[in-house]
């Protein structure tokens, strides 16, 4: 395994976020790159998500992932030894990241040799979905235990992603959560929005995000 990068990200005021957003979309765009921004609450399994998306594409599609986090590598080592390329990003006490820093982040991660680069943004359900970072899609994590009720606390986020990933769907028996209630207020919010059922632990509905993934970049990449 190769020895693990970390870089500390740094914050830069001067420069207009939105028009870093589209010059790197445009710039991953020409050299065949795509990029995927996810975000959730911490513990909804965007890691384990991101391991079984690896394990299922890794012979087909060459992935990076930047990992970003207040402080700590274990996230980015685990995706190493799932057979992604990693650089794990330290944000220095912020709780999101912008166009700049994602910049930063795809600079130091190296990604000419990539297809696919996973953004795996700050465990958070507010700050992240106020910042375009200049990727192509944004993808929402929502684990069962979380409750069907979060679209109804954080608006913002399930209005602005392209897909709802709904996570541990194994555990959906033991609580109070009903499917068809969350897709009622998710859609209420974002009538286009894609919405995958998964199991990360047991890849149940892996297939069909993944497959999602090969459209994708068979369009856009």
């Amino acid at each position: 395994m190769n020895e693990l990068k970390v870089f500390t990200i740094k914050k830069n005021i001067h420069e207009d976020n939105a028009k870093v957003a589209k010059t790197t979309r445009n710039e991953l765009k020409k050299q065949g790159k795509y990029l995927i921004n996810i975000m959730s609450s911490p513990g909804s399994g965007k890691t384990m998500t991101l391991v079984s998306t690896i394990k299922a594409l890794k012979d087909e599609i060459k992935i990076g992932v930047m990992e970003a986090d207040v402080d700590s590598d274990v996230d980015a080592k685990t995706i190493q030894k799932a057979g992604g390329k990693a650089i794990q990003l330290h944000t220095d006490g912020m709780c999101h990241l912008d166009a700049t820093m994602t910049k930063q982040g795809i600079n130091e991660l190296d990604v000419e040799e990539l297809d696919l680069i996973f953004l795996e943004n700050i465990g958070n359900l507010i700050c992240p979905a106020g910042y375009d970072t200049g990727a192509m899609k944004n993808v929402a994590i929502l684990s069962v235990p979380e409750g069907d009720d979060k679209p109804l606390k954080y608006p913002k986020i399930f209005g602005k992603v392209e897909v709802l990933i709904v996570n541990k769907i194994d555990a959906i028996e033991h609580f109070d959560f009903r499917m068809d209630l969350l897709e009622e207020r998710v859609k209420k919010l974002n009538k286009d929005i894609i919405i995958f059922p998964i199991s990360a632990k047991t890849g149940e509905g892996v297939e069909n995000w993944t497959n999602w993934i090969r459209q994708e970049l068979k369009i856009g990449g």
